[in-house]
């Protein structure tokens, strides 16, 4: 299961995990692209409401730079660094390159869609 995930005018191949919340988010992004704002947190990632719940299965995890994780069933992360804590793992970004250039710093939109 693959879905870009654009970031201003970069975009990105992320492969999806096989699990109830990636195939939520990718039924929701098949119908319409999901555009979510992200903003910096901890200097490692950048979160942002989905506005709504996914069926969250948290575990206790490491993530590294291009994870992509559910916290808390409605927050979506993008990594650019490392932390461990309680996701729902969604997807990996499969080609970093300007991965950490297009988060930047600050505010960022993300914008999830199905490839066609």
């Amino acid at each position: 299961m693959k879905l870009l995930v654009q970031i201003g005018d970069k975009t990105f191949t992320a492969r999806w995990e096989n699990n109830a919340a990636a195939r939520a988010l990718a039924e929701r992004a098949a119908d319409s692209a999901v555009t979510v704002e992200l903003r910096d947190y901890g200097g490692f990632e950048k979160v942002g409401s989905l506005g709504e719940n996914l069926p969250a299965d948290d575990r206790q995890l490491t993530t590294q730079t291009g994870d992509i994780v559910l916290y808390n069933g409605n927050q979506i992360v993008l990594f650019y660094g490392s932390n461990s804590w309680s996701y729902t793992p969604l997807g990996h970004i499969e080609d970093l390159t300007g991965w950490k250039e297009a988060l930047g710093k600050g505010d960022v939109t993300v914008r999830f869609s199905a490839m066609e």
